[in-house]
């Protein structure tokens, strides 16, 4: 019987699988867990893991300074919140590289390509749901924006109906989001398996462990906000901590036993 993707991930045998992988229970200091082991593998891997960063870094500029010249602000308001969206996929080379850890192997930047080349088609197609999510929550930032008030005011209570209402539609996309990509990337990453399987396994983990996954989200966003007052500058760093991290959340979390791991270039050598 004939494969139907490239690198034959399809068989019988992975059709009979489960629909989602089962979930462990994560206790609320589990977040802070994370984050110390992906220092600890940002330490192991400070080349790779800083290069990816700083080419994340320059990419990130890029589309700001791209968006503040042809774009409105409200627009660029829009993109620079959407870096939370686009953040986990930016991150699959930093799973990469505390996969090729944990198999007790040196990691490097070509390594990150090849491996995430593997895992290609099912990336690019939850990439492109997450990019769709982008671009909505883009033209709904400049929607919202009729809310801001059009003549000058004397105090900021003018303000409150614009920013509350932003404030919602973005916590709501972002929510949609950070549900769908917490745990689906990493797994794409490590095992045969296709995209909506890993996503609804990411938003059934998500939902099962609210507690811990609120403050993994706070960790987060707190990283985020970092980013921006340091003009981009600290997302060099931060990026590979959080993408460390959660890969170390998927593994501490997510029992996906159950499908084929994907091979990780040189395993054998």
């Amino acid at each position: 019987m004939p494969n139907d993707s490239a690198d034959g991930d399809r068989s019988p045998e992975l059709d009979a699988l489960p629909f989602i992988a089962p979930c462990r229970s994560a206790k609320l200091h589990d977040p802070v867990i994370w984050l110390r082991r992906g220092w600890g593998d940002l330490r192991s891997a400070p080349v790779p893991s800083i290069a990816l960063g700083v080419a994340l870094l320059s990419l990130s500029y890029v589309i700001a300074c791209a968006t503040w010249y042809f774009g409105t602000l409200a627009l660029y308001l829009g993109l620079a919140t959407g870096f939370v969206f686009i953040g986990p996929l930016l991150a699959v080379g930093f799973y990469s590289i505390s996969r090729r850890l944990e198999a007790g192997q040196i990691p490097s930047v070509t390594f990150c390509l090849k491996h995430g080349w593997k895992a290609l088609r099912e990336l690019l197609t939850l990439g492109v749901v997450i990019l769709i999510v982008l671009l909505v929550w883009a033209r709904a930032a400049s929607t919202v924006h009729v809310f801001f008030p059009s003549e000058r005011v004397g105090d900021w209570s003018a303000l409150i109906p614009f920013l509350g209402i932003g404030s919602a539609v973005g916590a709501m996309f972002a929510a949609i989001v950070f549900g769908v990509s917490a745990f689906s990337l990493p797994m794409l990453l490590d095992r045969k398996t296709d995209s909506v399987t890993a996503a609804i396994t990411s938003v059934n983990a998500v939902l099962r462990n609210k507690q811990a996954m609120a403050v993994w989200a706070g960790i987060i966003v707190a990283c985020v906000i970092a980013g921006f007052a340091t003009a981009l500058l600290a997302f060099a760093v931060l990026l590979p901590l959080i993408g460390h991290a959660t890969w170390h959340a998927y593994r501490a979390v997510i029992d996906a036993s159950a499908w084929p791991a994907r091979e990780i270039p040189g395993d054998t050598v």
